[in-house]
């Protein structure tokens, strides 16, 4: 009876953190400040990787923010040698493929943390030799991310571009795979930038001529190209519209107000597109609302993929109350999250069997605005009547109109109402709670998990499941295995770090949107 009442509080524990690897980003919310959001997050990563560090380690292939990616990595490259070498093996499958799919400028950023830390192990050079190696551009990243390659170089002692021998040039030959340059023109662009009058690379001459050639700014970069344009009295409209080819998908979206340069809405993220339109004035929404509609419905149904349809009858109680303004940092995070579940769930949902209920009763999602206090029990009661067989609600759990009204209604319905279960009901929370170390939860009889990202919903409303309370620690690791053994096989970029590995052909330049 002891042993299950363990693995339940293990279960409790890495439940609580996968939670808060998901909302949380260490920066200041509605209602705590971003130093409170650190103290916090220190104590759970330091808790969850000494007691339970392999599960630590796994949650890499679970749907977290990259801060808290970022910093698993790190935690874990310090604290080698608390690992055995099996471990270690799992570790680094696992560090490797995670790195794969995070940002270049987040993975950069961690390597200068390492650096500050004084992490310069074998295996952590050998992480970063590799995951080098793996880039489709050296030349690229040394001119749009110069300090960062360059801290990277210097911590790991990389010959880039020199060639080398065996597994220590393999920084090396990615800079002569990619055409840095057989005489290590990558290194003497960082290192010895006065040392060439000319570069092959065709990136590294553009910038070695930007210092004093207008015509090189549209060969970089628009990211580059701004810091020179203000030396060549470019307007930033006028560099944005040269340059709309070479921008990318986010930075388009970005300048599109200030620059008048389009892009496609249809393929952008749907959190990043629910964002953007909230981010628009009321009458430019209502101006473009059937642009913006028709693309937030195509991202949903992309998103949905093969779900689209089957998740039956669904009811969704969304949270629009003002303090779903967010911050200044993560500025109307949480209603742009609820806004994009809303067209993901109207997508999964079978044809014409969805109804959502906004906390301020406003009926037209797309001119949402955070306002207003929060009744959520109002709006549960308003759902329940419809008999959905799915209930979601995406709120931060401040039920506020009258305080605790949610939480009651939910105890009666599951209680005495459905005892039999025939409505999943379900509560996503897209905010952090420093306080409870977790994410602020409606009722012990719902499942809770934390969301930042409406494309994690399905995933997330699975892991849900173990959040009730009557999970152990052996489902939860069957879960874990399933999910790491799908994400380190899933992409070809996975290597044991230290291993040789074959630079793959990705388009330079091309990342995945930073979370």
């Amino acid at each position: 009876m002891a042993e299950t009442f363990a693995d339940l509080i293990a279960a409790e524990d890495v439940l609580l953190f996968v939670n808060a690897a998901v909302t949380a980003t260490g920066q200041r919310e509605f209602r705590s400040e971003a130093h409170a959001q650190r103290l916090s997050l220190d104590f759970l990563h330091e808790y969850v990787c000494v007691n339970y560090r392999a599960l630590y380690a796994a949650t890499l292939a679970l749907d977290i923010n990259d801060h808290n990616a970022a910093r698993i990595v790190e935690t874990l490259l310090r604290t080698a040698g608390e690992a055995g070498a099996e471990e270690k093996r799992a570790e680094g499958r696992l560090i490797a493929r995670r790195l794969a799919v995070l940002p270049p400028q987040r993975v950069y950023r961690l390597f200068r943390a390492l650096r500050a830390a004084r992490v310069n192990n074998r295996r952590t050079r050998a992480i970063l030799r590799d995951w080098l190696a793996a880039r489709p551009d050296l030349g690229h990243d040394a001119v749009k991310y110069r300090r960062g390659l360059k801290t990277a170089a210097r911590h790991a002692h990389l010959p880039l571009g020199a060639g080398g021998a065996g597994r220590a040039g393999a920084a090396g030959a990615a800079g002569e795979k990619n055409g840095a340059g057989e005489a290590g023109e990558v290194g003497d662009f960082l290192f010895a930038p006065g040392r060439r009058t000319k570069y092959r690379h065709p990136l590294l001459d553009a910038h070695r001529r930007a210092h004093y050639e207008q015509g090189a700014l549209y060969e970089l970069p628009f990211t580059v190209a701004e810091g020179f344009a203000a030396r060549h009295a470019v307007g930033r409209e006028d560099l944005a519209e040269r340059l709309a080819p070479r921008m990318t998908r986010l930075e388009r979206l970005r300048t599109q107000r200030s620059t008048g340069v389009g892009t496609d809405l249809s393929v952008m993220p749907l959190t990043r597109l629910a964002l953007y339109a909230l981010s628009l004035p009321v009458d430019e929404r209502v101006r473009r609302r059937a642009e913006l509609t028709g693309a937030l419905r195509t991202a949903a149904r992309r998103t949905a993929g093969p779900y689209r349809g089957t998740w039956g009858r669904v009811a969704a109680v969304l949270d629009d109350s003002y303090s779903s303004s967010g911050s200044g940092e993560k500025r109307r995070r949480p209603l742009g999250t609820a806004l994009a579940c809303h067209f993901l769930l109207e997508s999964l949902a079978a044809p014409g069997a969805y109804t959502a209920w906004w906390t301020s009763g406003t009926v037209d999602a797309l001119l949402v605005r955070p306002w207003g206090p929060t009744p959520l029990g109002t709006r549960i009661l308003d759902a329940l009547e419809h008999a959905p067989e799915r209930l979601v609600i995406v709120s931060d759990g401040w039920d506020n109109a009258p305080p605790g009204l949610a939480g009651e209604v939910l105890r009666v319905w599951r209680s005495r109402l459905d005892r039999e279960g025939r409505t999943t009901v379900v509560h996503l929370n897209p905010v952090y709670d420093t306080d409870g170390f977790d994410v602020r939860r409606l009722a012990p009889s719902v499942p809770t998990a934390g969301i930042r990202d409406a494309e994690d919903l399905p995933a997330l409303v699975e892991i849900a499941q173990f959040a009730e309370g009557r999970t152990g620690m052996a489902e939860l690791r069957e879960y874990l295995d399933r999910r790491v053994g799908l994400f380190v096989d899933d992409d070809p970029f996975c290597y044991f770090p230290g291993e040789p590995v074959a630079v793959q052909d990705r388009e330079p330049g091309t990342v995945r949107e930073g979370r």
